[in-house]
């Protein structure tokens, strides 16, 4: 037999007399088979071989994507902030109805900020995206740091109070909201700075606007000064954290 690594078998053909007049070679099965196997791919036509291509479909409108049916969202507006929406309507009117597409009007009956999808909105997250904007500025942020909630995707607002990190009461929490600030902000803006974000204090209450780990680290500095570090050894924590991410990205 014409194992792998052994010579192919001979056979000899013996006559009565037990005297070998021709020898033959027996070929191997396995190399047959692997002439067949070439012959047969040498054979098979190039159409087969070419992968299918993937189906091209049009683009859905955004009335198609929404089954025809209009959506809506309602952002509330607390007393002290109407003021300010007054004043800034223009530049929360413009880029909701010219860019993302959308209706946008404010109920005084109800004090909310109402915004409505149409058949010129082309894109599904649109509303999402005005929401955040809206709820953005009615927190406390200005209009110029929300409207990066509209042009970026990688932007989140995140909400805690200081009583979530610990259970402060009287003089001890205005004491911790004291070492949030710092005199005059300089606390604030600086880890504002070192982890480009956006910060506003507001009573118990803190909100960040920022990318996921920039949010991150802000939110770390300010819990350590809630938890009583003093501000120069959290602006070294944060200058360490913010300069390896540097590093790595």
């Amino acid at each position: 037999l014409g194992a792998a690594g052994n010579p192919p078998a001979v056979s000899a053909t013996v006559d009565c007399e037990g005297d070998t007049d021709t020898f033959e070679k027996v070929k191997s099965k396995r190399s047959h088979k692997r002439k067949r196997d070439a012959a047969e791919v040498d054979m098979r036509p190039e159409e087969t071989v070419v992968a299918a291509k993937r189906p091209q479909f049009p683009a859905l409108s955004g009335d198609q994507l929404t089954g025809g049916t209009a959506e809506m969202r309602r952002v509330p507006v607390p007393a002290h902030r109407y003021s300010p929406l007054k004043e800034n309507w223009m530049k929360i009117f413009t880029p909701i109805v010219e860019h993302l597409q959308l209706q946008v009007r404010f109920n005084l009956k109800t004090r909310n900020v109402e915004i409505k999808t149409c058949r010129e909105t082309s894109d599904i997250g649109a509303l999402t995206r005005a929401a955040d904007f809206v709820k953005a500025f009615v927190l406390g942020f200005q209009v110029e740091d929300a409207l990066a909630l509209i042009r970026l995707d990688e932007l989140f607002l995140e909400t805690f109070e200081v009583t979530d990190v610990k259970p402060l009461k009287g003089d001890h929490l205005s004491r911790a909201i004291g070492r949030i600030a710092g005199k005059g902000g300089k606390t604030k803006f600086t880890i504002e700075n070192v982890t480009k974000t956006r910060i506003v204090l507001a009573d118990t209450k803190v909100h960040i606007l920022g990318s996921f780990q920039n949010i991150k680290m802000a939110r770390t500095a300010i819990c350590n000064l809630i938890l009583g570090s003093p501000p120069s050894k959290v602006y070294g924590n944060i200058r360490a954290v913010a300069s390896r991410a540097a590093e790595r990205f």
